[in-house]
């Protein structure tokens, strides 16, 4: 995706698959904790007013719409981890494996024993 784009500035795009079916609309974006890059999306798809996550890498941004590149049912049936809250690490590798991503990049850093960190802060909020 375009790195030179708000993260905040997606949130209220509308969202389409490969086929240019529309998913839904962004809800919120994910940052890497390590680097600031915009990682996630969460779309809320309308289906009980579920969000889905999808990566923003190799998603695109086209005529003011988020396009990411896999299946309508794919999407839909990416884990279900609620919005608002960081990403775990575990969880991030979860969807990692859904969306059949490389990993060959460094792994997600591991939890802190403390637990006071999580990974994949909500983008717009502040530590």
């Amino acid at each position: 995706m375009q790195t030179d784009i708000d993260p905040r500035s997606l949130i209220g795009r509308k969202a389409f698959d490969r086929n240019g079916t529309k998913i839904g609309t962004v809800d919120e974006v994910y940052l890497d904790d390590a680097t600031g890059v915009p990682e996630w999306a969460a779309v809320r798809t309308g289906l009980f007013s579920r969000d889905a996550f999808v990566p923003l890498e190799p998603s695109e941004l086209v005529d003011n719409a988020l396009h990411v590149p896999y299946e309508r049912a794919l999407i839909k049936d990416a884990p279900d981890f609620g919005v608002g809250r960081h990403l775990s690490p575990e969880q991030e590798l979860q969807l990692y494996h859904h969306y059949g991503l490389d990993l060959s990049g460094p792994p997600p850093a591991p939890a802190p024993a403390s637990g006071d960190r999580s990974f994949g802060r909500v983008a717009g909020q502040e530590d």
